[in-house]
């Protein structure tokens, strides 16, 4: 009989021990973003470059071209490239001569299915043909739409005025523009 309730406590404890293991895989959660959150891991680049040069274009017409120290990329739920030490950008028109220049300290471009959003952050400048330059800390380019727009304070400096206000429209181009909440302008004497 020892024999017996020797077998049966084994087969009482295996079976506390099987249904404790169940219990602990079914309360298990594989979400990737509650994972991260609970580690404090932040997403690692599945690619990283220097030195890298990326063209945007459209029926082979180059439409822009981005130039950037490093660059990183995420395949995250929503994909995305982080250039965390700058960029410079060229606007090209349909002559394939260069119309804008954009240039910012951190970009970060969102990979949407039909379009790319890029973000530019800190000392954002961007430059057209005739010299009018923009100076803001955010900005945001939309590929497809070919627009750059900015709720940040802005400043346009012209050959004859300098411009402020809070936030702008404008074609990537920077030719046509629209000042949100414009501050002031300064008229410069020669």
């Amino acid at each position: 009989m020892d024999a017996f309730r020797l077998l049966t406590s084994y087969k009482v404890k295996y079976s506390i021990l099987f249904s404790l293991f169940i219990f602990t895989i079914s309360a298990c959660e594989n979400d990737i973003e509650k994972v991260k959150i609970i580690t404090g891991k932040k997403a690692i680049p599945v690619e990283k470059g220097k030195d890298v040069e990326i063209l945007y274009s459209d029926s082979a017409k180059i439409k822009a071209r981005l130039l950037a120290k490093e660059l990183n990329r995420f395949a995250e739920k929503q994909p995305y490239i982080e250039m965390p030490k700058g960029i410079k950008m060229y606007f090209y028109d349909s002559n394939q001569k260069v119309n804008s220049t954009l240039t910012s300290q951190y970009a970060k471009v969102l990979q949407l299915p039909d379009n790319n959003i890029m973000e530019a952050k800190r000392k954002v400048v961007v430059v057209n043909e005739k010299n009018e330059t923009l100076r803001t800390e955010h900005l945001v380019w939309n590929q497809k739409e070919e627009t750059i727009v900015s709720d940040a304070f802005v400043t346009i400096t012209t050959k004859d005025e300098i411009i402020m206000g809070d936030g702008l429209e404008s074609n990537q181009s920077f030719t046509k523009y629209k000042i949100k909440k414009m501050k002031g302008t300064i008229n410069l004497k020669k």
